[in-house]
C-alpha cells in the first residue's frame, strides 16, 4: 500500500523514539527536555513559518475550515457522551474528555507533508490556525471546572496558539519575512517533526488498570473511526478539492496529541487514563491513519 509506505518513517521515528526510551539510553529529564522545545520553540516556529507565508487565505479555504470545526465538534460532543453512557468518575472524564477530538500535531503534520507536500502543509496549517485555539478552549475547560479565568490565562500563554495568531495575522497584513528570519525558522521547523515524532514515542505509556475497557474502546472509536469517517462525508457534501479531502480526512484520523497528558497532569485530572488512551490510540492509528487516506486517494 503506497500510503502505508509514506507514513512507515514516521511511525517508526515514534518506534524509534519508544525504542531509546525503553533502552534507557537518555533519561526523563533529557526526554521531558526535547518536549518542551519541541512545545515551546521549534513546533511554533513550524507553524508560524507554515502560516506567515501561506498563499492560502482562511477565506479561500473556508469549505475545509467549515469541515474541520464540524467533525471538531462532533468528537465534543461524542466525548461528552461518555459520561452519561460509561458514567467514570469525574476527575477521569475530564481529563480523558479531550481524547475524542484533540489531535497529535507532529503526526498531523507529518502525514500532510506526505500526501500534500507544501500546499498540503499550508492547508493543514490553517487547519491548525483554527482548531489548535477552539480544542485548547474546550480541554481546558473541562479541567478547569468552569474557571474562565484559568482558561483564558491557560490559553492565551498556549505557545501553539499564539504562533497560529501571530502568523495568520502576519500573513494577513501582508508582511515580507526577511531572508535570515525566514532560514532561522526553516532549521527551526526541520527539527521539529523528527523531534517530535521521537518524543510521542518515548511518552508511550500503557499501564493496566488505568482505564475500564468500554471507554478505552469509546474514546479510541470516536476520535480514529467516527471522527475521519464524519470529515469524509463533509468534504464530499462541502465539495473539497481532493488534496483538501485529504488533509481534512488526515486531521481528523490522526491520534489525540499527548499534551493532552501534560495538560491533564497540570490541571489536576488522570494522567494515567489519558496517557493510556495516547498510546493505544497512537499504535492504533499506524494502522487506520494509512487506511484513511487510501480511502480518499
Amino acid at each position: 500500500m503506497t500510503v502505508a509506505f509514506q507514513l512507515l518513517p514516521d511511525f517508526l521515528l515514534i518506534a524509534f523514539g519508544a525504542l531509546l526510551a525503553r533502552a534507557r539510553m537518555f533519561d526523563a529529564g533529557f526526554w521531558s527536555a526535547i518536549e518542551r522545545l519541541v512545545y515551546f520553540v521549534l513546533f511554533p516556529a513550524l507553524l508560524f513559518r507554515a502560516l506567515a507565508t501561506s498563499p492560502i487565505a482562511i477565506g479561500d479555504a473556508a469549505p475545509l475550515v467549515a469541515t474541520g470545526v464540524a467533525f471538531t465538534l462532533a468528537g465534543m460532543l461524542l466525548s461528552a457522551l461518555a459520561q452519561p453512557l460509561l458514567r467514570l468518575p469525574h476527575s477521569t472524564f475530564a481529563a480523558c474528555f479531550q481524547c475524542g477530538f484533540r489531535f497529535n500535531t507532529y503526526v498531523a503534520l507529518a502525514a500532510a507533508s506526505r500526501v500534500g507536500g507544501k500546499e498540503g502543509l499550508a492547508l493543514i496549517g490553517l487547519l491548525l490556525g483554527v482548531l489548535v485555539p477552539i480544542v485548547n478552549i474546550a480541554a481546558v475547560g473541562m479541567l478547569a471546572r468552569g474557571s474562565e479565568t484559568r482558561v483564558a490565562t491557560e490559553i492565551a500563554r498556549n505557545p501553539l496558539v499564539v504562533a497560529c495568531a501571530a502568523g495568520i495575522s502576519w500573513a494577513a497584513l501582508g508582511l515580507p519575512l526577511p531572508a535570515v528570519p525566514v532560514r532561522i525558522l526553516e532549521l527551526l521547523a526541520a527539527a521539529a517533526l523528527p523531534l517530535g515524532l521521537l518524543a510521542v514515542g518515548a511518552g508511550l505509556k500503557v499501564s493496566r488498570a488505568t482505564l475500564p475497557w468500554p471507554a478505552l474502546v469509546w474514546w479510541n472509536a470516536v476520535k480514529l473511526l467516527a471522527l475521519p469517517a464524519l470529515a469524509f462525508v463533509l468534504s464530499d457534501v462541502l465539495g473539497l478539492s481532493p488534496l483538501e479531502r485529504k488533509i481534512a480526512v488526515v486531521m481528523a484520523a490522526v491520534p489525540t496529541a499527548p499534551s493532552a497528558y501534560i495538560l491533564a497532569v497540570q490541571m489536576g485530572g488522570g494522567g494515567a487514563p489519558v496517557a493510556m488512551l495516547i498510546s493505544s490510540g497512537t499504535l492504533l492509528a499506524a494502522i487506520t491513519l494509512p487506511l484513511w487516506i487510501s480511502l480518499v486517494s
